[in-house]
């Protein structure tokens, strides 16, 4: 099987305060009116990862686009085109628009779709997406699924670039998507459905020393953003993918707090986040596959900033900093969320479980799964988090970061009102508000 594109990781920078500052977390007012946020449909966006044989997602898909009548419409822009694909020629090899809208058509009429075609726009065919015959083609489909890879490519092709402003075929799925068809995307495909201040790269570590900035950079390690966003079909939270992975939790809260966001759905691999009528009142969520996604609430965080020094900052200095009060939900199969009452229902038959091991956290020191630590283990963040609702032992439990200067801490604690939550009577499942602190030592 063909594993679609996906990097290792992104990320940005920003510069930090001259003074010592304690800052609200407030909602952010970065909103773009430009085009209608509410949708009659609904999306289906997964953290990257997704195995052909995922028949939850690839079902789920499938039914909300009419089932047995499915016709699903595959993008694939965010890949390479042929012309820059090496092995094009060779089926078993290729690895671009192309190939990979192929590769995908195949596995959604393998799941039961009627039909599934690649809508031809990429790299080597931008003038496609202003087409009348491709615009035709898209409002012939009942459901839609955007491929992974580099999402600044969907901004070239379907957005036109820095004019940031829909093309025909782009325009076509919008209004699909208004008026009840289903949305889908992978890694990417995710990404690029975020509104205000989509995520381009970086790493956790230097996302919360350095920073966040606008931007996409060749440095993957540096924390970026496209300030005006994605296809905005998704606005109640930032989004990121791969998130337990890669490590990723350290550089979401960053770029939460850089650009004012008070929620991030962080996606796990191989798994969806269901989102019913998205910008609406009556916006819902509900977690589909085999991991998670983590809800980062931080309506009640604090930052504390401190004055620049000589350190390893973009501009050569660096200021202390640390966020405090950031509550964490993490949800599995099955679970539901409310994004205006920001509530997290579990899912049915699982129940609250009462730790009765007396067993200490383990140490963890790497909690941002670094890629310069050979030895690292993904979802740190997770196990962590999950082995301190497990123990009767800890109300806290901490994990720091792999590098130093500084090091970062992370402090999991047992506020009122957490809970863990278990199918199985014994393993923590679902957590629901667990409070995060992350310290600059």
């Amino acid at each position: 099987m063909r594993t679609p594109f996906r990097s290792r990781r992104t990320v940005l920078t920003g510069g930090a305060a001259a003074l010592v500052l304690t800052l609200a977390i407030t909602p952010t007012a970065t909103a773009d009116t430009s085009r209608p946020s509410r949708q009659g449909g609904s999306l289906v966006l997964v953290g990257g990862g997704l195995k052909d044989d995922n028949a939850q997602v690839y079902g789920e898909i499938i039914e909300r686009a009419g089932g047995a009548r499915a016709r699903i419409g595959v993008i694939t822009a965010s890949s390479v085109p042929a012309s820059q694909d090496p092995y094009a020629d060779d089926p078993d090899k290729c690895s671009n628009s192309a190939c990979n809208g192929a590769y995908y058509s195949e596995v959604f009429e393998r799941h039961g779709a009627a039909d599934a075609q690649w809508i031809p726009v990429d790299l080597d065919h931008i003038a496609n997406a202003d087409s009348e015959a491709v615009v035709r083609q898209v409002n012939s489909m009942s459901g839609f699924f955007f491929g992974g890879g580099d999402q600044s490519r969907y901004l070239t092709t379907l957005l036109n670039g820095a004019a940031h402003r829909d093309s025909k075929v782009l325009a076509a799925i919008r209004a699909k998507l208004a008026a009840g068809a289903v949305v889908s995307g992978s890694s990417a495909g995710a990404q690029i459905t975020a509104g205000a201040h989509m995520v381009t790269g970086g790493e956790s570590y230097e996302g919360l020393r350095d920073g966040s900035s606008p931007g996409y950079f060749e440095d993957a390690t540096r924390l970026g953003y496209e300030p005006e966003g994605g296809f905005g079909f998704l606005r109640s939270g930032l989004i990121d993918t791969h998130t337990g992975a890669y490590g990723r939790e350290g550089r979401v809260m960053r770029l939460a707090v850089d650009t004012g966001h008070d929620r991030v759905y962080a996606l796990e691999e191989n798994t969806a986040l269901l989102v019913e009528h998205p910008g609406g009142p009556r916006e819902r969520v509900r977690v589909l596959g085999p991991r998670g996604v983590a809800v980062f609430d931080l309506r009640r965080a604090r930052v504390h900033e401190g004055p620049k020094t000589a350190g390893r900052g973009v501009d050569g200095k660096r200021a202390t900093w640390s966020l405090s009060g950031v509550r964490y939900d993490y949800l599995t199969d099955g679970d539901r969320y409310d994004p205006r009452l920001r509530l997290t229902l579990p899912a049915y038959g699982k129940r609250p479980l009462a730790p009765r091991s007396t067993t200490p956290v383990p140490a963890n020191t790497d909690v941002f799964h670094s890629a310069a630590n050979p030895a690292g283990a993904p979802y740190s963040f997770l196990t962590t988090a999950r082995a301190l609702a497990a123990t009767a032992a800890q109300r806290t439990a901490e994990a720091t970061s792999y590098e130093d200067g500084p090091r970062f801490t992370v402090t999991f604690a047992k506020s009122p009102g957490f809970t863990a939550w278990s199918g199985d009577g014994a393993t923590p499942q679902t957590l629901t508000g667990l409070s995060i602190h992350v310290t600059d030592r």
